[in-house]
C-alpha cells in the first residue's frame, strides 16, 4: 500500500454502504464467485442487479438462492451473454438496452484464467484476451451512452497478475501463437483491461463526458477462476495456497468491486484492492499503480487495435 487507507485501519467494508434503492447494477460473470458475492452485497442494500452470464441454468440457480435469502420480490435477473462471442455480447447489449432503462454501474467482473493450452474464441482471439478484454471492451462501448445518461460508472476488475508478464502488449503476436504461456497470457489480458480503463478515462475527460471509470483487483480469493482448464501445476499451487490460509473468501474478494461501484471520493486514476501482504488480502484501499500500466503510446495503440478487432467505434 502506498497511501494511508482513506477508509481507516480496517479498509472499506460493506458496513459503510447505505441504501442502494433505485440503483441498477450490471455484473458480468455473476452467478458464482466474487460476482455472485457482489450481487449479494448490492441486493442486501436494496439495489437492482442484472447478471450477465453465459449459463442460464446456473443463473437461475443463483437467482433462486438469492431470492431465498432476500425474498421473492428481490430485484435480480439475468441476461444470457457469453463474453467469448462478440455476437453474443452484441445480442445481450440489445436486450439490455431494451429491458434496462437505467444503468448506474457496469461491473466488468467475468473472467477466465490460466488456460493450460492455447484456445481461440469463435472470433479468432486467444481465449483469455478475448473474454477478459475484448468482450468487456465491446460491452462497455455498446452500453456507454446509457451509462452516460445516468452519469454512471464502469468498474474494471483486473488482477495482481497484470504485473507477472511482459508489462506491455505483445502487439506482434496478440494470440501468442509462438510463445503461449497460460500465466503470461492471463497477465496480458488483465493488463489490457487496465489499459482500456485508463485510456477510457482520458477520452471521457477529453470529450467532457460524465461516466466514471474505476479499476480494482480482488486479491487472492477462493473462487472457481482456477478450474480444470488450468494445468496441474497451477491447480496444485492454488490448492496449497488455499490449505495454508493464504486465500481469502470470495465474499471478501468482492469488496473492491462493490466499493468501486458505490463509494464516493475515490480517485479514478488509481488501483484499488486488498492492501495486505502481497495484496493477497487485508484491508481494501488504494494500491500502487505501476507506471508501465499508464504508457500512453501502448494505451493508444491497444485502443485502436481493440476497436478494429471488435468492429466497434466508441461514441467518444
Amino acid at each position: 500500500m502506498t497511501h494511508e487507507n482513506q477508509f481507516g485501519r480496517n479498509g472499506w467494508t460493506p458496513d459503510q454502504l447505505s441504501s442502494l434503492k433505485g440503483k441498477t447494477y450490471l455484473i458480468t460473470g455473476a452467478n458464482t464467485g466474487a460476482g455472485f458475492q457482489a450481487s449479494r452485497i448490492l441486493l442486501s442494500k436494496g439495489a437492482q442487479v442484472v447478471m450477465l452470464n453465459r449459463n442460464p441454468a446456473k443463473s437461475k440457480a443463483a437467482i433462486s438462492e438469492l431470492k431465498k435469502e432476500f425474498g421473492s420480490e428481490t430485484m435480480v435477473s439475468f441476461i444470457t451473454m457469453d463474453l467469448a462471442e462478440l455476437a453474443s455480447v452484441r445480442k445481450a447489449a440489445l436486450e439490455i438496452l431494451d429491458k434496462v432503462p437505467q444503468i448506474d454501474v457496469l461491473i466488468c467482473n467475468g473472467a477466465i484464467a490460466q488456460i493450460a493450452q492455447q484456445q481461440l474464441t469463435v472470433d479468432g482471439f486467444e481465449s483469455q484476451l478475448g473474454v477478459n478484454h475484448y468482450g468487456h471492451f465491446l460491452l462497455s462501448g455498446l452500453l456507454f451512452e446509457r451509462l452516460e445518461e445516468s452519469k454512471g460508472r464502469i468498474v474494471v476488475v483486473s488482477s495482481e497478475g497484470h504485473k507477472m508478464g511482459l508489462k506491455s502488449m505483445q502487439f506482434d503476436d496478440m494470440n501468442w501463437d509462438k510463445n503461449y504461456h497460460p500465466n503470461k497470457v492471463y497477465s496480458q489480458s488483465k493488463l489490457a483491461q487496465m489499459m482500456f480503463a485508463y485510456k477510457l478515462q482520458d477520452k471521457i475527460k477529453q470529450h467532457s463526458k460524465t461516466v466514471e471509470v474505476y479499476v480494482c483487483h480482488p486479491g487472492a480469493s477462493n473462487t472457481s477462476l482456477i478450474r480444470e482448464s488450468a494445468n496441474m501445476a497451477t491447480r496444485l499451487s492454488w490448492s496449497i495456497m488455499v490449505k495454508l490460509g493464504l486465500v481469502q473468501s470470495a465474499e471478501k474478494g468482492a469488496y473492491p468491486e462493490v466499493m468501486c461501484a458505490t463509494a464516493n471520493d475515490l480517485e479514478q486514476r488509481a488501483y484499488y484492492g486488498p492492501t495486505g501482504l502481497l495484496n493477497f488480502g487485508g484491508p481494501v484501499g488504494e494500491c500502487k499503480l505501476e507506471p508501465f500500466v499508464l504508457d500512453d503510446e501502448v494505451l493508444t495503440k491497444l485502443w485502436t487495435l481493440s476497436e478494429k478487432a471488435t468492429s466497434h467505434n466508441w461514441p467518444i
